[in-house]
């Protein structure tokens, strides 16, 4: 397999700027279950500026655009190189990236993007797997190769200017203080920080879409940016730096080809609305490696456009290696969804561990989304201290009151299928697993392999077909371990399930070939 990665590397290395000599990730490739380019950070000319040679000052008051501007446009007339930002405070509004231009952050360097949101005009992008017009992300790109921000400083979104806040997220200190600060307090439950954020957050989501830009300027606080958006780019590197403190996502590298995250820190506060540690949207050949988030939505979540828009577009995330990565806090772990109406293929997620997320590995859609998520392979997660399930697969994300008639399958309906699991260890949480598929479509061919659960409340398969369990031990502290209900085809291999109950499994509706062994 090694082999043959490797000699699809060397096709694909004619069209692409990778390094000469063998890939700094071939290991990565080993055993892997699926064939994918081998992939290796992109080279930029032996050609250094710095910031300061273009007039920037590091106090964290002078406004420094257009020096970065200046900066990057030198760069790029030459034929690229790596602008070098030395320690200090860089206050700064967007920067747009060129072609062959490695950003490079110092050890002390801090780039600290400006509240002020004029300096952001709307732009139309995608956000959250639909068009729209949206506030330009502080670090932008669109139709770029060999791009990279590498090194060990720091990017700071300023993201407390944009954001809207719930009083139950935050602790009474934090909630006290942010109302001093100013900004709009609502039945004593949200913050907002202005009055057009409010008057946004009334508008549909087929209303947003249809905002002329004119319109979309005048509520453009509540159009938040993601941090980082690289669109339709070729050979991205990401290497070092932390990212913290996103005005939404915090990374969002869209329709891109070869992109190598390595060594970065994504966090956000644990109150930040959508705050998203990194989505990698329709993108293809990925490696995210030794990388840390700590977050407040879904840490690492894997993309590929929503309902008929993500259907349109037809591109799916395909080529993800993801592995030694942790995850402190956010919605969940690792994630597939919601918006995967392009579908996910072929991904390997390996080595993590997963510290106090709302949930471990995560895998969400509904009807409405279609696409197909399939082969993927899990292998030595561990987790602790998840608050609900350890793992999940949920095809009713966000419905309230499911429609009590079946429609039919069509190109709306969305699939999971052909998923293994092995050695995941899940301790203290709230639910061990449970699967929650359509009547109409059922979640098919899922191997779950040497693994432990223990949790307060037991497991669930549900509309489930084709279903593997061996090995797994499931403990709960009450209810029944296991429930199945309307399953076909499930057989569970040597398993124990333990439970305060006398009746460790409970059946519920109608459930065919069902063995217990």
């Amino acid at each position: 397999m090694r082999l043959l990665s490797a000699m699809l590397g060397l096709i694909m290395g004619s069209s692409v700027a990778f390094s000469a000599t063998e890939s700094a990730y071939s290991h990565l490739y080993e055993g892997l279950p699926f064939e994918m380019p081998v992939i290796n950070r992109p080279t930029f000319p032996d050609r250094e500026v710095s910031i300061t040679d273009f007039g920037a000052v590091s106090d964290g008051k002078t406004l420094n655009t257009e020096a970065f501007a200046k900066a990057i446009d030198a760069l790029a007339s030459k034929g690229g190189g790596t602008l070098n930002v030395p320690a200090g405070v860089w206050l700064t509004g967007p920067i747009t990236f060129k072609s062959n231009i490695n950003l490079h952050l110092a050890g002390g360097a801090l780039l600290l993007f400006s509240p002020d949101r004029d300096l952001y005009p709307v732009v139309y992008t995608v956000y959250e797997g639909y068009e729209a017009y949206r506030a330009i992300s502080p670090i932008n790109g669109e139709n770029l190769e060999n791009i990279a921000i590498t090194g060990d400083g720091v990017i700071d979104g300023n993201g407390a200017a944009w954001r809207a806040v719930k009083r139950d997220k935050m602790t009474p200190g934090q909630w006290k203080s942010l109302v001093k600060s100013g900004g709009i307090v609502k039945d004593d439950y949200a913050w907002y920080p202005s009055e057009e954020y409010i008057e946004g957050g009334k508008l549909s989501h087929d209303e947003l879409k249809k905002l002329s830009k004119e319109e979309a300027e005048k509520i453009k606080n509540f159009l938040r940016p993601v941090m980082l958006k690289f669109t339709r780019c070729k050979n991205v590197f990401l290497q070092g730096v932390l990212f913290q403190n996103s005005p939404a996502w915090n990374l969002h590298p869209l329709m891109c080809e070869n992109l190598i995250i390595d060594g970065v820190y994504i966090k956000n506060p644990e109150y930040a609305m959508n705050g998203d540690g990194l989505d990698v949207e329709s993108c293809k050949n990925v490696i995210i490696y030794r990388t840390t988030l700590d977050v407040g939505d879904d840490a690492i979540c894997i993309k590929s456009g929503k309902d008929e828009d993500g259907r349109k577009r037809g591109m799916p995330t395909e080529n993800v290696i993801v592995k030694d990565c942790r995850v402190f806090q956010g919605h969940g772990g690792f994630v597939v969804g919601s918006e995967m109406s392009g579908g996910v293929n072929n991904v390997s997620v390996t080595d993590c561990q997963f510290i106090g997320t709302d949930v471990g590995l995560r895998f969400k859609s509904t009807r409405g989304r279609g696409g197909v998520v399939e082969n993927i392979f899990i292998d030595n997660v561990n987790m602790f201290n998840i608050r609900e399930e350890g793992l999940l697969f949920d095809l009713y994300y966000w419905v309230k009151n499911a429609p009590t008639t079946i429609p039919p399958v069509d190109e709306t309906t969305p699939q999971f299928r052909n998923i293994t699991i092995n050695g995941v260890s899940s301790f203290d949480s709230g639910m061990s697993v449970k699967f929650n598929g359509l009547p109409e479509m059922h979640i098919e061919n899922v191997k779950l392999t040497n693994s432990i659960f223990t949790a307060k409340n037991g497991g669930l398969i549900s509309e489930s077909t084709d279903i593997r369990f061996d090995n797994v031990k499931i403990s709960t502290e009450q209810g029944p371990a296991l429930k199945i209900n309307n399953v076909n085809d499930a057989t569970f291999t040597n398993c124990t399930f333990t439970s305060p109950d006398a009746e460790k499994i409970l059946y519920t509706g109608t459930n065919k070939d069902v063995v217990i062994k």
